[in-house]
């Protein structure tokens, strides 16, 4: 199981939830963190993108560029890059460009994204949700597999003849499906023969397993074999030397966050049993000690019949950039080896 962490750029903020530096130094701290996180030892670092006030992400591939240069091994990846807002041209240029700067270590997670913001932003009508996304997808994956591209559709216009460049390192840039819970998703996924990458930022996580196999019956109607299929997981966590400890320092953050969230959502204002109830053995979220939280990341994949990967998501307010570093070290030098050991 690789390991690795999703981050959405988000700026520092005190438990009260206002801002603690200023955007360029917490864009310094976040490159710092991706470089910390590369020594320590995990797999994998994605960037998010959102075009909201509290986030840093609107431009994924520029972050990711950055660290790149500063790292050597974790894989750098799009956490979601929300396709259907953008040009699949030009998102397949800017990853091959990073993956030539990585030398090889760049992917891109296709999603929706969870706001709706870019819309509007971009000019895109809501209604067109899905055809967008579906649409925009399929050429991405044209232009990943074919140099020379003739193309048309709804959304964009036509490609005649074109050849698309750069060309990624690899000879074929990994492009993950991001989703949430939509049963149609999943299915689009297999019959792609694409890995899946889900988002479960709430609930019990074994509820998702129908999901996957759905994932896996589409994928086999389509020739797709099984062994060629990865499914990965996202979900909040937090480590610290204890749980108790852990909770200290990520409940009061995580409080203001998913309140904030939660007004222009309609949620219920968050409180401490609502938590405990999804750090517990079957909730969703992954916090505790290193012990805890490989025995959960352990019993996340046997829910779900196995997983290829998992991607802690840990911005919260009031984490300062030392309690992530922390964190960081603790995944990587006591989390996965712990992790594997389990498994084997």
């Amino acid at each position: 199981m690789e390991i690795g962490i999703d981050s959405f750029a988000k700026k520092t903020q005190t438990n009260e939830g206002g801002n603690v530096v200023d955007d360029a130094h917490a864009m310094s701290e976040l490159i710092e963190r991706i470089e910390h996180a590369d020594k320590v030892g995990l797999d994998v670092f994605g960037i998010g993108e959102h075009h909201r006030e509290e986030f840093l992400d609107s431009a994924a591939h520029n972050i990711l560029s950055a660290a790149a240069a500063k790292t050597e091994n974790i894989r750098l990846t799009s956490a979601v890059a929300v396709i259907s807002a953008m040009d699949p041209v030009r998102l397949f240029q800017n990853y091959a460009t990073l993956d030539l700067i990585s030398n090889g270590r760049a992917e891109i997670v296709a999603g929706r994204g969870s706001f709706t913001e870019a819309f509007p932003l971009f000019g895109l009508d809501f209604a067109d949700y899905d055809n967008l996304y579906a649409e925009k997808l399929n050429l991405l994956l044209k232009i990943r597999d074919e140099e020379q591209v003739t193309w048309s559709g709804n959304f964009r216009p036509p490609l005649e003849n074109q050849t698309i460049y750069p060309r990624p390192l690899q000879e074929r840039l990994p492009i993950w499906v991001g989703v949430g819970g939509t049963p149609a998703s999943f299915v689009r996924a297999g019959e792609l023969g694409l890995p899946l990458m889900i988002a479960v930022i709430g609930g019990e996580t074994h509820r998702f397993r129908p999901l996957v196999d759905l994932y896996y019956e589409a994928a086999e109607k389509a020739g797709h074999k099984k062994s060629s299929l990865k499914v990965g997981l996202h979900s909040l966590g937090f480590v610290a030397h204890s749980k108790g400890e852990a909770i200290e320092k990520y409940y009061p953050g995580y409080r203001v966050w998913f309140n904030q969230i939660g007004k222009e959502r309609g949620w219920p204002p968050v409180t401490m049993e609502r938590f405990e109830q999804q750090i517990d053995d079957l909730g969703a979220y992954v916090i505790g000690s290193p012990q805890e939280v490989a025995e959960k990341l352990v019993r996340h994949s046997e829910a779900l019949g196995g997983i290829s990967r998992f991607t802690f998501q840990i911005d919260n307010a009031g984490l300062t950039h030392e309690d992530l570093m922390e964190t960081y070290s603790l995944i990587g030098e006591k989390v996965k080896p712990l992790v594997k050991s389990i498994i084997n």
